[in-house]
Parts: structure tokens; sequence; C-alpha cells
């Protein structure tokens, strides 16, 4: 088993928050598509839902758009095993009440070979992180206001 992470790439996971439980299903064939052209792998998929008591509920895949077929039918039984029920408990806690979320673990395929050739050459990944784009645009409008402050040279 241990050859089998050995060529693994990176592996992240997201948890993406839909307000008032509206999915509109515009981001799945995005999603497929990535898996189609081995991007990412899916290792779990998983949709929950926080009650307005503040409980925390698994949802089935189901059809999101409304238009009659199962839209999520290709990653059903995405399943790896790694999400559990803590893992379920801290993604509802980050959840408003009356919203769901899903819950996606994928491996970046992209960078498997990278990955490999690190390890092999004996290096490990000691930190890593993701900067919300929310964050950038605050960092690169804090940066432009101070730029129009500073006097002409």
């Amino acid at each position: 088993m241990s050859d089998v992470f050995e060529d693994m790439g990176p592996v992240d996971f997201l948890v993406v928050e839909f307000p008032g439980n509206r999915m509109t299903g515009e981001g799945f064939p995005l999603l497929v598509d990535l898996v189609d052209r081995g991007i990412i792998r899916v290792l779990d998929l998983l949709f929950v839902r926080k009650d307005d008591d503040g409980s925390v509920v698994a949802l089935e895949l189901a059809d999101l758009d409304g238009d009659g077929t199962l839209d999520l039918s290709v990653f059903e039984g995405a399943s790896s095993g790694l999400l559990g029920q803590d893992d379920l408990d801290e993604a509802g806690a980050a959840l408003e009440p009356g919203n769901s979320a899903g819950i996606l673990v994928y491996e970046n395929l992209w960078a498997a070979p990278l990955a490999r050739a690190l390890r092999r050459g004996g290096a490990q990944l000691v930190a890593g992180g993701r900067i919300p784009v929310q964050a950038l645009l605050a960092s690169l409008d804090f940066a432009e206001a101070a730029e129009g402050d500073r006097p002409a040279a």
C-alpha cells in the first residue's frame, strides 16, 4: 500500500457552502471535466446540511439542477474512507444554520510526477496552504491604495 501513496500527488480538500441549501449544479460539469482530463482524482465527495437547530446531517447525491438526471452519478460511491464523523462535524461547524456544503477530497494528479521526484530525492512537504480569493483581492486593493498614497518621485 505504501507504493500507492509514494505515487500519489498532493491531496487537498474543499468545503464549499451553499447558502439556503441552493445548489444549482453549475460547477459540477467543470468538476467532471477536471476528472476526465486527469487533473484531479476525486477521493471523497459528501454533502451535508446544517439544520436550524445546529445538527449536521449527510445528504444524498441528487438531481441538483432539476433536469431529471442525477448530476453527480459519476461520483456516486466516491468514498476513500478518509472522511470520518469528526470531519463532517468540523465542516458543519463552519456552516451557517440552514445552509449545506459539499466536502471534496481530491488528489492533484497533475502534481504527482513532481511529488514523486521530490520524494525520491528525500524531500517532504512540511507546510502548505491556500489563499482565499477574497483575501488576495483585499491585499491587492490595499497595495493599490498604498501606492496611491506615495508621493511622486
